[in-house]
């Protein structure tokens, strides 16, 4: 089953998961399978990492969609930003006690297929593809 389930107005993460969930939700409803719950997680979290890496590093999400593909789900967040995501090295952190810089890996190891685009106008569209299988 393919579709595309484009969201106008996600400029929060649990906005992001409840699209990817209610996608994921219709296509294992039309297929008459099961969902498989560790699948669907990861790609509530990668749907949540993405915009929430827009919103802190992107300036803002300018774009969101979710596109139904096989053998999963296809999560594409756009920002005004043309900086590319980065992994920082451990070592360049200051301090022991410093959160975050997580989220880009956690992406890569979740996701089978991960582009970044550059956008015409400006910004960039990250998609990442999720199996649900």
């Amino acid at each position: 089953m393919r579709g595309e389930y484009t969201t106008q107005s996600v400029n929060q993460p649990a906005q992001a998961r409840r699209a990817v969930e209610r996608a994921v939700a219709d296509r294992c409803r039309a297929t008459g399978t099961p969902c498989d719950r560790a699948a669907v997680q990861d790609a509530l979290l990668v749907a949540s990492e993405l915009t929430t890496n827009a919103i802190l590093h992107g300036g803002g999400v300018t774009d969101f969609r979710v596109d139904l593909v096989e053998p999963g789900v296809r999560v594409s967040v756009s920002d005004r930003s043309d900086r590319f995501p980065v992994i920082s090295d451990p070592g360049e952190r200051r301090g022991h006690r410093r959160f975050g810089g997580h989220g880009w890996p956690i992406v890569c190891r979740l996701s089978r297929d991960v582009q970044v685009s550059v956008l015409p106008a400006g910004g960039k569209r990250i998609s990442a593809v999720v199996p649900l299988v």
